[in-house]
């Protein structure tokens, strides 16, 4: 039976294989490369935070402005009815509302992103220091010639009296 770290280990490498499977789709996708090639895809590559605030945004803005496109539609059928001031008015309302749903969607794009960045580096930190701990070659006090068995001088003068190491 494998131990719970080798099973661990094996799902993980697995994940990344499909992980760098997909990115590889992306990447040589012509439309992707064409935009990478591009001013602005060298700009957002170069700022990763943005590009992330940016996609974060896209995807939280898509429903409020597929809302208001459905009111627009509406208030048009109204209009070739006869009622254009009704319309003028609704536009108007909703695109003050439009405005303010979407400045509170930069702001919560941008904190989503800060989260996002701030667990990605957590993660990663933890991963490297679990990856770079097994890797490590465990030494002990006998193969270290400069350790001693019998306490060190500072050690000494700590008492439980005192705090102060002279």
């Amino acid at each position: 039976m494998a131990s719970p770290e080798t099973a661990c280990g094996e799902k993980m490498q697995e994940l990344q294989k499909q992980i760098n499977s997909v990115m590889k789709t992306i990447n040589n996708n012509s439309k992707v490369v064409a935009f990478m090639n591009s001013p602005a895809g060298h700009y957002l590559d170069e700022r990763p935070f943005l590009s992330l605030s940016l996609l974060v945004f896209i995807a939280l803005s898509a429903v409020p402005v597929g809302l208001f496109l459905t009111v627009i539609a509406g208030t048009a059928v109204t209009a070739c009815l006869g009622v254009i001031i009704l319309e003028g008015i609704v536009i108007a309302v909703c695109g003050v509302a439009l405005l303010c749903v979407l400045c509170g969607l930069v702001i919560l794009s941008f904190g989503v992103s800060g989260v996002l960045s701030v667990c990605y580096l957590a993660v990663s930190s933890i991963l490297n220091y679990m990856h770079t701990s097994r890797l490590l070659p465990k030494t002990t006090n006998q193969t270290d010639p400069d350790s001693q068995d019998e306490e060190s001088p500072v050690s000494r003068k700590i008492s439980k009296d005192s705090i102060h190491i002279d």
